[in-house]
C-alpha cells in the first residue's frame, strides 16, 4: 500500500462518526448493513450519513451494493488489512513482537 493511500484512509477515519460507522461495519462482517439502519443504530442524521459514507467509500474503506431499494454498506477488509500492514510493516525492526498487553501485564507483575 502506498503512503498516500494510507493517508487518505486514515484521514477518513479521523472523524468520530466515520470511525463509529467503520467499526460497526467491521463488527457486522461481510453482510454489512443498510445506510438507514447504520444511521439509526449510531444516531446519525440521514444527510450526515450520506456524507460520511461517501468519505469512507472515497477512501475505499467501505463498499456498497444494491439490495432491492436499499444500499448495503460493508467494510472493505482487504483495504483495512493493507492499512494495518502498512502501519506495522517495520514493527520491532523485524524482530518478533510481543503483544503490548502481555508486555504491560508482565511489567505490572514485576513491580
Amino acid at each position: 500500500m502506498e503512503t498516500k493511500t494510507t493517508i487518505v484512509a486514515l484521514a477518513a477515519l479521523a472523524q468520530e462518526s466515520r470511525l463509529a460507522v467503520f467499526r460497526l461495519l467491521v463488527q457486522l462482517g461481510p453482510e454489512g448493513m443498510a445506510a438507514t439502519k447504520i444511521g439509526s443504530e449510531l444516531g446519525i442524521a440521514p444527510s450526515s450519513m450520506s456524507f460520511h459514507l461517501k468519505e469512507l467509500a472515497h477512501a475505499n474503506l467501505v463498499s456498497a451494493r444494491q439490495d432491492g431499494r436499499f444500499v448495503i454498506y460493508s467494510a472493505n477488509f482487504d483495504v483495512m488489512n493493507e492499512v494495518i500492514g502498512f502501519l506495522t510493516e517495520n514493527c520491532c525492526s523485524g524482530n518478533v513482537c510481543s503483544p503490548v498487553i502481555a508486555c504491560c501485564a508482565s511489567e505490572e507483575k514485576v513491580s
